[in-house]
């Protein structure tokens, strides 16, 4: 017998009863109701406010229902759910976004996106989806390309750079284990000579993260001091010469706060003339889209040679969450990390496939793919040499602004495209920057014009304005000014 078609209201109904699959209008309701969400929300990017700078007091009595017994049509739950989080959803995709290094979605990206969930493919292997497989290969290759990486090297999509970077530090580890005489995937490390990670003071949390899922320890890092971001290279020296056996060692490829970049090639030479050997894995979550500025492309001088390195998706590539990306030398290491056997999973397999899962932690992975494929194909390198252009320009272009102001500090020469700053308060010569900082930064948050993040710099309070968005304009970066301009004096004239 055929199956019955559906409609609305069989889904409003007890969640038991086989509704059957449902019809073709059933579907439309549904999507459209998104996609009339969605076009809202996107034609309104620009001129809503970017964050509402909600509490979680704020939030919390919106979800505080009990799990409804009966259900709604699909239609009326995105519609609820909005109604609900509207005041919480921070515009984070759009122009005047600011904060931490977070690109938008093109349009090809997203409407990639959006098939993606529709297709519901499981990308973890060859025979869970041949065509996930085989675009994610091509995404792969094709970014070695747009990023002048060796095209012998291998790869695989991650949820992010957190997940990039512990891929690549996996390999490492996989690498330092065997020049050591054991396998850490096998062994574990307990018993086994340690392993020494060595990175500078400005190493990114999520390296961090991963040194602790890896078993190779926080506090195991040997810490190198940094100047302006920068890795000292003497001290790296002698750090690296006191290692009696294999090493690993991060690069920062863009420093978080001010996009400093380490010195790549000497990190890597010293790396080379190790005689028990290191490896070199490179941090360049957003840094690496400086391959796409002439001006800017010397900054990642020795890439090359690394062993890996990790790099974001949904920074300045534009796509939606969530994709990273880790690139590798050797694909062996990483293999050895991640792969796994099974005879469900063994009898699909063949010499010739490519299983994302034996590269990456996950086993069931989301089809992300198919938005970086999409946004590659339709922007090509043309368009992409053009967003890293025109953002490297708006960051210019407010660096300069602040340079001039002097009631604003330049903390650090704008290297990439982040610039960090702080307010300076005209009456107590430096004593209350900081608090005058801290309360400009709530006060940009607040207003909603556009959205920067607080850090800190050489031990004083900063502001950090990142610049990775497809959709920013000079504009823009004026409304920007204008509200650090008013949240400034606004703090200034709070008792």
């Amino acid at each position: 017998m055929g199956q019955r078609s559906s409609t609305m209201s069989d889904f409003t109904a007890d969640a038991t009863v086989d509704a059957g699959w449902p019809s073709s209008a059933a579907w439309a309701e549904a999507l459209d109701a998104a996609r009339h969400i969605a076009i809202g929300y996107l034609i309104t990017l620009p001129e809503h406010p970017v964050s509402r700078h909600a509490s979680p007091a704020d939030m919390a009595p919106r979800f505080a229902d009990p799990l409804p017994a009966v259900g709604c049509a699909p239609e009326e739950a995105v519609g609820e759910w909005l109604r609900r989080a509207e005041p919480g959803i921070v515009r984070s995709s759009g122009p005047r976004y600011f904060g931490f290094v977070t690109g938008g979605s093109t349009p090809a990206a997203l409407a990639g996106d959006w098939l993606a969930s529709a297709l519901d493919q499981n990308a973890g292997s060859w025979l869970m989806s041949p065509a996930a497989a085989q675009t994610e290969l091509t995404v792969v290759r094709w970014l070695l390309e747009l990023f002048s990486l060796p095209a012998s090297w291998s790869g695989a999509l991650t949820s992010g750079a957190t997940m990039a970077n512990l891929c690549g530090l996996a390999a490492g580890r996989q690498w330092a284990a065997h020049r050591l005489g054991f396998d850490a995937a096998r062994d574990g490390l307990g018993g086994n000579p340690a392993i020494p990670v060595i990175a500078s003071a400005e190493i990114h949390q999520s390296a961090l993260k991963a040194l602790a899922i890896l078993g190779l320890g926080r506090d195991a890092l040997r810490i190198i001091p940094a100047h302006d971001g920068v890795i000292d290279l003497d001290a790296f020296d002698r750090a690296l010469l006191a290692c009696e056996g294999p090493a690993i060692v991060v690069a920062n490829a863009g420093e978080v706060n001010t996009g400093a970049f380490d010195p790549i090639r000497a990190m890597a030479d010293r790396c080379a003339a190790h005689a028990p050997g290191a490896w070199l894995h490179v941090d360049a979550a957003f840094g690496l889209y400086a391959a796409l500025s002439p001006r800017h492309a010397p900054l990642l001088d020795g890439i090359d040679l690394a062993d890996s390195v990790a790099s974001d998706a949904h920074k300045w590539l534009n796509v939606p969450y969530d994709c990273g990306i880790v690139f590798v030398r050797d694909r062996a290491p990483l293999r050895e990390s991640f792969a796994g056997t099974a005879a469900y999973l063994d009898a699909a397999a063949g010499s010739e496939t490519w299983n994302a899962f034996d590269y990456v932690p996950e086993m069931s992975r989301r089809f992300r793919a198919l938005a970086a494929w999409c946004a590659l194909r339709a922007a090509g390198r043309q368009g992409y040499e053009a967003i890293v252009a025109r953002s490297l320009a708006n960051a210019a272009q407010f660096a300069a602004w602040v340079d001039a102001d002097p009631g604003l500090e330049l903390m650090a020469p704008a290297h990439l495209n982040i610039v960090c700053f702080r307010a300076r308060h005209p009456s107590r010569a430096g004593r209350g920057d900081d608090a005058l900082t801290t309360a400009a930064v709530e006060a940009i948050q607040r207003g909603g014009v556009a959205y920067v993040t607080g850090t800190r710099w050489r031990g004083a309070a900063a502001i950090r304005a990142a610049f990775d968005n497809w959709s920013t304009t000079a504009a823009d970066v004026v409304a920007l000014q204008q509200a650090v301009s008013d949240a400034v004096a606004a703090a200034i004239a709070r008792p």
